[in-house]
């Protein structure tokens, strides 16, 4: 098998759960601060994004971060020109943890409008998907948020995610598309059942070779997207924590079998850049057990 269609098999039916390591530029100090490092500790964007490379990379080289439990992980753009060990990262992954590289794409949310919050546009899509798969990234995600159940803002939150998965897809790389449904909704199950609505009536718009993943917010009812997970389109459907803790998310996830993880928070819960790194590989192979135990 070529190394795409190695990549292919284990996103589609590999056991575990996929790491986001994606922390942008406005979600990286509070990933830094629950590390320990304090905005005292930085004096600029380049030496905060410099803080936030040493923790991926303390992440990667742990133990417990390979294959058998993390089958993918998702990069931050800044990411995907780094080494570790003299390599580049999304090599690294792959040949030394056999993690599958994806790339965050998306540059941020505009305001809210219609009870969601569409992504910003992104100009050099082109080039950043050409620049990903020289890279050997396998796939991308791009996020927007649904606040409340608004027919209309749901219908143009997924319209905008197909419009640039197909983008995607005309790249080469497959994309996990990521419309995420507020925790704190006070309407959150109604705007569920109108996402998987709307999901289902996009998927069956694309053609039989394309394929997506979709990263959706632990849904209030176990089981609505089993339909989604089973549908001929997708090759993963995968959860996020959304601000639940690792406990939480984890015994939400166990009732979705037909979900696997793709946690943030909940993977790094705990970690301290003061710990020793047999302190760190005990404290983030306990997470990393815990979410993988619930992913499959």
């Amino acid at each position: 098998m070529s190394k795409t269609a190695d990549q292919h098999a284990q996103m589609h039916t590999g056991a575990g759960f996929i790491a986001a390591l994606d922390q942008s530029g406005g979600s990286t100090p509070k990933a830094l601060g629950l590390y320990g490092v304090d905005s005292n500790d930085y004096d600029s964007e380049e030496a905060m994004f410099a803080e936030i490379q040493k923790m991926r990379e303390r992440i990667i080289l742990a133990n417990d971060f390979t294959g058998k439990k993390v089958i993918g992980a998702i990069l931050f753009e800044r990411t995907m020109d780094e080494s570790i060990d003299g390599k580049k990262v999304p090599d690294y992954l792959w040949e030394n943890c056999n993690v599958v590289p994806f790339l965050k794409i998306d540059k941020g949310l505009e305001d809210e409008a219609n009870g969601v919050q569409l992504m910003k546009p992104m100009p050099t899509l082109d080039a950043t998907l050409q620049a990903a798969a020289k890279a050997g990234i396998y796939g991308t995600k791009e996020r927007s948020v649904v606040n409340v159940a608004n027919a209309n803002g749901i219908e143009q939150v997924v319209v905008q995610q197909f419009e640039v998965a197909r983008q995607v897809i005309a790249a080469g790389l497959v994309p996990i598309i990521e419309p995420e449904v507020n925790i704190h909704s006070e309407s959150k199950a109604e705007a569920e059942d109108m996402l998987k609505a709307a999901i289902l009536k996009h998927l069956d718009t694309l053609g039989d070779s394309d394929n997506v993943m979709l990263k959706l917010t632990i849904p209030n009812v176990a089981g609505l997207y089993d339909d989604l997970a089973d549908h001929a389109r997708v090759v993963r459907v995968v959860a996020l924590s959304g601000g639940y803790s690792t406990e939480v998310a984890c015994e939400k996830l166990s009732q979705n079998t037909k979900m696997i993880a793709s946690f943030s928070r909940a993977l790094t819960e705990g970690l301290q850049r003061a710990m020793s790194d047999a302190e760190f590989n005990i404290a983030l192979g306990t997470n990393i057990d815990k979410i993988y135990r619930a992913s499959i």
